[in-house]
């Protein structure tokens, strides 16, 4: 097991000196926080982590939940975890004073979650489910609603879920066959219904589930317009009491990683007692649920970063510790053996991880840092913020999560026979990844999204706005000759970006199919020059600072300067094979037949 599963130094550079995450002081909604309050909360996040999540890691992996006598069954130190989050006000940290909230950043938030779910992913999910389905309650909810369910949640003694996915509806969520039927109540319903893949849908560790569920009310419109967002609670609080509501747990999914919190199947109202309170306005469920689901791909990101982090760092110890083979030009077998570290290609995998994993964990807080202002700024900036977060969420979400399973796989390649044992944690991390390019939306989802909408929104305004922002960056960057030669790079990358996006887009009118087919490849292509550009962001930082310092910081500076220099000679260079594929007038995908498989 690794001694380290994250590097606080490298969190310090990201929030402070690339990101200036103290310039949100500034805000009226953040004025009351500063430098030292932001260190408090991460300190926090760094106890909490190293003592209750990390010890239970491998544990909960081992020992997953099982659904007995129709309740699922958690790993015991669970309870013990939520109550802290709920008890320390983690779950409702970033919500107003008035609420019970600290008007905590997301930037330092997401920083957290970051700490969190490099030691533990599957313990670090289950409170902030709950913040997710409390913040769409609080947002969209009644006074009533709110103040019979936050409570609870916010104490970490209800869970908050998601419920969204059903049998036949996935991704395609106006295909969903969950009803709700007027009572006599106003804004009362009775739901019916199957729901599955809830993560935390039903455990042990909580006193009750509240689910945010989408239905469609009856006699509503077809299709995404008659959706409706409802709050489904497994146990229906009436006159200080619960009562059960007819959400009964099916099953529980077992899965290949990830396994310590359960993913269930919810069958609801099969005995016509399942009640549902709406939540806002009839036939406004989507739009109420995207605004969780945009908050929930950045914290994707972050996990997908957070579980990669942990495996480089358990493969970088190996490396420094494992002796074999010699240097390659080295010919008397005498000699003694040398740590893998010091052979080229390990080196290779190691830069690999961390070019990929420190810029990704760069542009995603970058994202939360465009989210607080959207939250807290007014005017030009917060509309400026606005249309960079769209459009960069669906790279922030699945560049790391795609990149993540790859990064992972290295750590094991690393520790070779080993990696593949139980006895090391990298194919602990190795299955964990690969669940993040799967939920909240595929990543040919999100590659529809951003070539098919992002990219087109407003005329193209969020394009034009970050190439500003990059080409201020290119600028600031040529300081000095290794600047200026990476910058010019970056530029060459964003000639090749606009020639394919011109091209995809002079496809739009005439040939859909054509200009979507390879959406996924798009999102690639472009989530590899948003990456480099947050590279050439943290060697600006590193060039100035580095004259001035001395020892570890020297090293520390140098380590980003060689993996900015890595991601441009290996990862960047891959853009052009891309773009050949992405202009090419070979229709092979759309042209295959079923019957040719």
């Amino acid at each position: 097991m690794a001694n380290h599963f994250y590097s606080k130094r490298d969190l310090t550079f990201h929030l402070y000196e690339v990101l200036n995450a103290e310039q949100l002081t500034r805000l009226p909604y953040f004025q009351d926080h500063n430098r030292e309050s932001f260190e408090m909360v991460l300190d926090a996040a760094g106890q909490i982590a190293e003592s209750m999540l990390k010890p239970l890691l491998t544990e909960m992996d081992r020992k997953e939940p099982q659904l007995v006598d129709g309740k699922i069954r958690v790993h015991s130190g669970i309870r013990p975890i939520i109550r802290r989050f709920g008890d320390d006000g983690w779950i409702n940290a970033p919500f107003s004073y008035e609420e019970g909230g600290q008007q905590f950043p997301a930037t330092i938030m997401n920083a957290a979650t970051f700490i969190f779910g490099a030691a533990n992913y599957s313990s670090s999910v289950f409170p902030f489910l709950t913040t997710g389905a409390a913040n769409l309650l609080r947002s969209f909810g009644s006074p009533e609603l709110i103040e019979t369910f936050t409570p609870n949640m916010y104490a970490g003694r209800w869970q908050g879920t998601m419920a969204l996915t059903e049998p036949d509806a996935g991704s395609s969520l106006s295909d969903i066959t969950t009803t709700a039927e007027a009572t006599d109540q106003p804004g009362v319903y009775k739901i019916r219904g199957q729901k599955i893949y809830i993560s935390a849908g039903d455990h042990d560790a909580c006193e009750n589930i509240v689910h945010l569920m989408l239905a469609k009310i009856k006699s509503g419109p077809l299709g995404a317009k008659g959706i409706s967002l409802f709050a489904v609670p497994q146990k229906r609080p009436e006159n200080g009491h619960l009562l059960d509501n007819d959400v009964l747990t099916a099953g529980v999914y077992h899965k290949m990683g990830y396994k310590g919190a359960p993913i269930a199947h919810l069958m609801v109202g099969s005995n016509d007692g399942c009640i549902g309170y709406l939540v806002g306005e009839p036939h406004k469920g989507l739009s109420y649920m995207f605004q969780m689901m945009n908050e929930a791909r950045i914290g994707v990101g972050m996990n997908a970063v957070s579980i990669g982090t942990a495996a480089y760092y358990a493969s970088l110890e190996y490396a420094r510790e494992r002796p074999q083979g010699r240097p390659i030009a080295e010919k008397d077998p005498s000699r003694p053996q040398v740590p893998i570290i010091r052979h080229a290609d390990v080196k290779r995998m190691l830069l690999f991880q961390k070019a990929v994993l420190e810029g990704s964990l760069g542009l995603l807080l970058q994202c939360s840092y465009y989210a607080d202002l959207v939250h807290a700024a007014e005017g030009d900036e917060k509309e400026k913020a606005a249309l960079l977060l769209d459009l960069l969420t669906p790279i922030a979400k699945s560049y790391p999560s795609e990149m993540g399973c790859l990064t992972t796989s290295a750590s094991v390649q690393i520790l070779g026979g080993a990696g593949y044992t139980t006895d090391f944690p990298v194919e602990q991390f190795y299955r964990e990844a690969r669940i993040h390019p799967i939920h909240e939306g595929t990543t040919g989802i999100h590659g529809l999204d951003l070539l098919g909408r992002k990219v087109i929104m407003h005329n193209g305004k969020a394009v034009t706005l970050l190439l500003a922002e990059i080409q201020t960056d290119m600028a600031a960057a040529q300081v000095s000759p290794e600047g200026e030669a990476l910058s010019n790079q970056l530029g060459a990358a964003l000639v090749v970006l606009d020639k394919v996006t011109r091209h995809l887009l002079s496809l739009a009118p005439s040939d859909t199919e054509a200009f979507l087919a390879d959406a996924t490849l798009y999102l690639e292509l472009f989530g590899h020059v948003v990456i480099a550009w947050q590279w050439l962001r943290q060697t600006t930082v590193a060039r100035q600072a580095i004259a001035n310092v001395h020892d570890d910081d020297q090293n520390f500076y140098q380590g980003k300067l060689m993996a900015a220099r890595y991601f441009y000679e290996y990862e960047l260079v891959k853009i052009h094979a891309l773009s050949r594929r992405l202009i090419s007038a070979d229709r092979v995908t759309i042209e295959m037949q079923n019957e040719w498989f």
